[in-house]
């Protein structure tokens, strides 16, 4: 039994979608237990596979019925790297379902089962996108994450939820096309489609890793995995996206799809091109690392220009696009910024799941959608706003979060790779940062408007949300994730150390990484 976990962990969640349109549709009271007990299977399964892989090394498992690369399968392969993020993904999409419950009498109920049959596919996509060591396979994997998101962004009821989620759709089939073709260009070349043999056949063969068809292929999948993780320039879709999508949706978005896509970008680095070939044979990174910068200063300065809650937060997110994918290109020289990177995505899904929350909260008990409405906040809801805070402090970096850590390794990364720049933004974004949240701060401690005087033109609630309440009390569903998220923004930094060392060791498993990184 335990050597079919891998699977385990992608079936769990699509059984569970099925037993949803059967059941669920009928009963919406049965859809929160079928969602839990799927998560829960998945969890369960990704936390043992992740112990063997860190006991016993990489697993992998192949599902079809002809060996790679000439048959048909589903080859998946799970090491270090990816072991970590699979646990960061079943961690955050557990919380956010707990704090989607609706309780049983609540009104407009009747697009429940659709969206949680959306998000249970969204977690097929998203655990099959870490583990899978497939190329194609990995494009149809993230076009089911990506089909449930623009899902569950227009399930809301409001006229702009829809128009948001058909750019989303528009920003995301051009990125995906980009990244089949790249993939094509590489089957053309190679003859298969799995990731390690792509990478022997790069490595040994001069004349097809020099050749025109294998960089075309790189330089497509490199822009189809920037448009999906909004990447600057190609951020335009995700402010609209995700602040304008039912707070029960962005609270699973908003933490997970930008970072799965960074990680794809890094996966396909480490173990379909190498680094070897990436940084002798593109020449980019100096070019993708000043993208990085302009990102996360243009990031900061939009996030601190915006009103409203969630799209500050949403600007914020643009920001450490940049951080993870600069930190990734500064692997030329040292490993400290791909450290950096690969731990900022679980400190990140950590941070954004716990911001996002507490402003579903502030929504959902008090109307509270711009940052003037937090008045008198931490009076009226603090333990709610004790997991804002925190989210906060680490999102400005302040120790012990996991912020400040990943950070460290970022600038460290930049230091002993001369990019001086990149230090530099990382430091004008922190103070930025810290500028806004000490505004919100301000506002929330000393602020005298009521937060519960709610503006009637302002329409942010969809038929999966709460009407907001007098009553601020904080229901028992939504004050645990956001307080397990705030702990983890703490308890992923005081287990920084042996995070890091686990991630470093872990290169050396990976043949890509240039010799001068060991």
């Amino acid at each position: 039994m335990i050597e079919q976990l891998p699977i385990i962990i992608l079936i769990a969640p699509l059984f569970g979608a099925l037993l949803i349109g059967l059941v669920g549709l009928r009963d919406y009271r049965v859809c929160f237990p079928i969602v839990i007990s799927a998560l829960g299977v998945s969890f369960t399964a990704a936390v043992v596979t992740a112990f063997r892989v860190f006991a016993n090394g990489p697993i992998s498992y192949f599902i079809g019925g002809w060996e790679e690369p000439l048959g048909i399968g589903i080859a998946l392969r799970i090491d270090a790297i990816n072991a970590f993020v699979l646990i960061a993904i079943a961690i955050v999409v557990i919380l956010a379902a707990i704090s989607s419950i609706r309780p049983i009498g609540e009104k407009d109920t009747e697009k429940t089962p659709y969206f949680y049959i959306l998000f249970l596919l969204l977690c097929v996509g998203l655990f099959g996108i870490t583990i899978t060591g497939d190329a194609f396979n990995l494009f149809v994997l993230v076009e089911v994450s990506s089909l449930s998101s623009y899902g569950l962004v227009a399930i809301g009821s409001s006229r702009r939820c829809k128009m948001a989620a058909f750019n989303y759709l528009i920003m995301g089939t051009v990125g995906a096309s980009f990244y089949l073709i790249g993939v094509g260009y590489l089957y053309l070349r190679t003859g298969s489609l799995n990731m390690q043999d792509i990478h022997t056949i790069i490595s040994v063969n001069e004349s097809v890793a020099t050749s025109r068809a294998v960089v075309t292929g790189f330089a497509f999948i490199l822009i189809g995995t920037w448009v999906k993780m909004a990447f600057f320039p190609l951020y335009g879709w995700l402010p609209n996206a995700y602040s304008y999508a039912p707070s029960s949706s962005s609270s699973i978005l908003a933490p997970l799809m930008t970072k799965v896509s960074v990680y794809v970008m890094i996966r396909v680095m480490l173990s379909v091109f190498g680094f070897e070939w990436i940084f002798s044979h593109s020449g980019w990174n100096t070019l993708v690392v000043i993208l990085a910068i302009i990102a996360i200063l243009s990031g900061s300065v939009m996030a601190l220009a915006q009103r409203e809650i969630k799209r500050m937060l949403c600007y914020l997110i643009v920001a450490e696009i940049g951080y993870m994918v600069g930190g990734a290109w500064l692997a030329d020289t040292n490993q400290w910024g791909l450290t950096g990177a690969i731990y900022h995505i679980l400190a990140d899904a950590m941070m954004t799941l716990c911001l996002f929350l507490a402003a579903a909260i502030f929504a959902k008990r008090l109307g509270a959608t711009q940052i003037q409405d937090l008045g008198g906040l931490f009076q009226k809801m603090p333990l709610a706003s004790i997991g804002f805070v925190i989210g906060a402090l680490g999102m400005i970096g302040i120790p012990p979060t996991s912020g400040f850590f990943s950070k460290f390794f970022l600038i460290r990364g930049g230091i002993e790779s001369g990019h001086w720049g990149f230090v530099a933004a990382l430091l004008i974004s922190s103070l930025v940062n810290a500028v806004l949240f000490f505004r919100i701060f301000e506002i929330a401690f000393f602020g005298k408007k009521p937060v519960d005087s709610h503006d009637p033109t302002q329409d942010h609630r969809d038929d999966h949300e709460e009407e907001p309440v007098a009553n601020v009390e904080v229901p028992l569903h939504s004050l645990l994730p956001l307080l397990t998220a705030a702990a983890l923004v703490i308890l992923l930094g005081l287990c920084s150390g042996p995070i890091a060392e686990l991630i470093r060791t872990a290169f050396e498993a990976v043949p890509s990484v240039v010799s001068n990184l060991r």
